[in-house]
């Protein structure tokens, strides 16, 4: 028996045609006007996925980025720090020299011990530095200053290593400890103890006892030297991985784009031809859909 056709029917399949075709339409419209291909999971079932894992990896990249800057600066500030500690060893040498020779009278000695008392209230000061309101040379402890000048080099501090997350599985310390630049409490090179002792010995005019202070001097500056060294090795590898963060997080953003981003031309393209259907088809549901003698009896 042949199926008959009614009027409902041919009118139920136009207005699923013109929706079909208008639901078409908007999608390009969207992807114009977002920039993007998968507006909803729908859009590219399999796609969403890649999309989701890398907008993942973006973000704890972006992290790792804040991260590295973090340590960059932290690391740079503790070796222009290290350079100022430098600087005073440098000066407290020379004049150890200078006042261990014989020739020099007691009030000479005296003016050297001088000096050497401002060198180490400046000690002191640096090594109760501060950058963002944390003690840089007290380990973890970065809300306790380390120092006073009565009790400095006498006591230790923390000795805990601050470290930041640069990449998966790789921490870098962004930080040296007081005892690693200053010495302990108990080593005999200790920079506030050997200091004091020098300045004791000037101010009893003894140039012997602060000659035979020398060589902890030294000891205490090679020991210095090993922690810049260290300080700049550890510079160069965040440059390095900052390098390769940069270039992963461009290749991330061009997989992402590839992934998510629509062709604008292919889109305008679609859409053009999308609205000509559409006003097609709706010219043809407007011959369709003709008023009949039914209409007026109604």
């Amino acid at each position: 028996m042949p199926l008959r056709v009614t009027p409902g029917m041919i009118h139920d399949q136009m207005v699923r045609n013109l929706n079909k075709n208008l639901h078409r339409m908007s999608g390009a419209q969207t992807e114009l006007t977002t920039g993007r291909r998968i507006n909803k999971p729908s859009d590219d079932p399999i796609g969403i996925t890649y999309a989701l894992r890398y907008r993942s990896e973006l973000s704890m990249n972006d992290q790792y980025q804040r991260n590295l800057t973090a340590a960059q600066s932290s690391v740079e500030h503790v070796d222009n720090v290290l350079g100022q500690v430098n600087d005073l060893m440098q000066r407290v040498k020379e004049l150890t020299i200078q006042g261990a020779n014989g020739t020099n009278p007691a009030e000479a000695r005296q003016a050297i011990k001088s000096e050497l008392d401002v060198i180490y209230d400046h000690l002191i000061t640096i090594g109760n530095d501060q950058i963002n309101g944390k003690y840089t040379f007290n380990g973890q402890l970065t809300q306790t200053a380390p120092y006073d000048a009565v009790t400095a080099g006498t006591i230790d501090t923390d000795d805990q290593q601050i470290k930041l997350p640069v990449a998966p599985g790789i921490e870098i310390g962004t930080n040296m400890t007081g005892n690693q630049v200053f010495g302990k409490s108990t080593d005999t090179d200790n920079l506030f103890t050997v200091v004091k002792q020098i300045r004791a010995a000037f101010n009893l005019n003894d140039g012997a006892a602060a000659a035979a202070l020398l060589s902890k001097v030294d000891s205490r500056y090679n020991a210095l030297l090993s922690i810049r060294s260290e300080v700049g090795a550890r510079a160069n590898r965040i440059d390095m991985l900052d390098n390769r963060n940069k270039d992963l997080d461009i290749t991330l953003n061009n997989l992402s784009g590839k992934t998510e981003d629509a062709d604008i031309a292919d889109a305008t393209i679609r859409l053009k031809r999308d609205e000509n259907v559409y006003q097609a088809s709706l010219s043809v549901g407007a011959r369709i859909i003709q008023p009949s003698l039914v209409d007026y009896l109604k």
